[in-house]
């Protein structure tokens, strides 16, 4: 079968039997120019000097007119002998052989863009999220937030995706600002059973309108019939961002209605946290805190951190300050306070108005983290929105029962 080739300039193919062809029939061509004098008459009619020559416009006659026979016989017994080639002949002229033109370049840019191997990019992210190593997550949540409102298309598009839609969620919810509750607010309605709906609830809490509050508490008159109890639970964290005793009433009301055991227990710690924090904000120490990271988020524990004082010395009687002896006190050792807040990474936004802070909060019964987003206003960091992490409770120390009296 002869291999096709496409000729420039030329719809339609042709077979590299044609350049064959073309060559045969050069060299045809070449053998006949290289033995031109094989025919005697054309040879003669060629060579003879009694032919009849045009030079310069004019006609010369045959120098052999009016010679004798004998003479022209001769003459015409020569011009019939074969011819010597390269000597009495002309060189010939060269056949043309058709060359094979190139084929033009292709224009730079046109070639098609090869496909990606594979669904990698959706797989490289579920990869991450769903590694056994908690810090690969954390990870891949600061660098979003560090990259920045750049990211928010990307973050659309993987809210597409099962395996990447929560990431996609809580990066957008850290991320925050208006494009961003306008991705996170079509959630309410997405029909995935993802339970994505806490990540817009919680992002509420940056909103200071009595718009954002109402639906929050909207949320919790609902949470008997809600079947994820994180979206109400997230709910009542966003309320207590904000120290606003406004608020008390309305939570005390909510709890009165309803029949969820767990849920009444937040709304009864919420409004204990907002009422002290709101006090610890009215004294002398709430109003010299600073407007650092670390003084926002050990403000929103303040409730937590309030250290009972040390019980009063007993009083001394008057025999014995009579007698100089006062009440040596018992030597104090130092020891670790039950609660403490510690503040393990801080990561800022690309216009450093914002910040992710990975916080441990720790008592003697459990162990808690929190994701807490802060935001700069005027100059000083204020808490934006707080998300709770895992819980671990601690192991408690098992008490010995009570010795059973013996037996007489």
């Amino acid at each position: 079968m002869p291999r096709m080739r496409e000729v420039p300039g030329n719809s339609s193919p042709r077979t590299e039997v044609g350049t064959l062809s073309n060559l045969f029939r050069f060299r045809r061509i070449q053998a006949k120019a290289e033995h031109p004098m094989t025919n005697s008459a054309d040879a003669g009619l060629r060579a003879t000097s009694c032919s009849r020559k045009a030079r310069n416009g004019t006609i010369v006659r045959p120098a052999c007119a009016g010679r004798p026979a004998s003479t022209l016989c001769l003459l015409v017994g020569l011009c019939l002998l074969p011819g010597i080639p390269g000597h009495s002949q002309q060189a010939p002229a060269k056949p043309q052989t058709e060359s094979a033109q190139a084929p033009a370049a292709p224009p730079v840019g046109t070639e098609p863009e090869q496909p990606l191997p594979g669904d990698w990019a959706p797989e490289l992210l579920y990869g991450i999220l769903s590694s056994p190593n908690e810090e690969a997550q954390q990870a891949l949540l600061r660098a979003t937030f560090a990259a920045g409102p750049a990211l928010i298309p990307q973050l659309a598009e993987a809210l597409k995706d099962d395996r990447t839609a929560e990431y996609a969620a809580q990066s957008l919810a850290f991320i925050g600002g208006e494009q961003a509750l306008g991705i996170l607010w079509k959630l309410l309605t997405d029909p995935r059973d993802l339970n994505l709906r806490r990540f817009t609830y919680g992002m509420l809490a940056e909103y200071e309108s009595p718009q954002a509050t109402d639906v929050l508490f909207d949320v919790i008159k609902k949470s008997d019939d809600e079947p994820d109890r994180t979206v109400t639970e997230t709910a009542v964290i966003a309320l207590t961002v904000h120290t606003d005793p406004k608020l008390l009433p309305r939570l005390r009301e909510a709890e009165s209605k309803l029949q969820d055991v767990v849920i009444r227990d937040d709304l009864d710690n919420a409004r204990a946290v907002i009422e002290a924090r709101a006090k610890y904000l009215a004294s002398p120490e709430g109003k010299k805190a600073g407007g650092s990271v670390e003084s926002a988020v050990r403000t929103y524990f303040s409730p937590a951190l309030a250290m009972p004082s040390p019980p009063p010395a007993a009083p001394v009687s008057p025999e014995r300050k009579a007698a100089g002896k006062g009440v040596t006190p018992p030597a104090r050792t130092p020891s670790k306070p039950p609660v403490s807040v510690e503040i393990r990474s801080i990561t800022l936004s690309p216009d450093r108005n914002r910040a992710l802070t990975r916080v441990v909060f720790e008592d003697p019964t459990a162990t808690a983290y929190y994701d807490i987003v802060l935001q700069k206003r005027y100059g000083d960091w204020t808490i934006a929105s707080v998300w709770l992490g895992p819980e671990v409770e601690k192991p408690q120390p098992v008490t010995a029962p009570p010795a059973q009296p013996a037996p007489e």
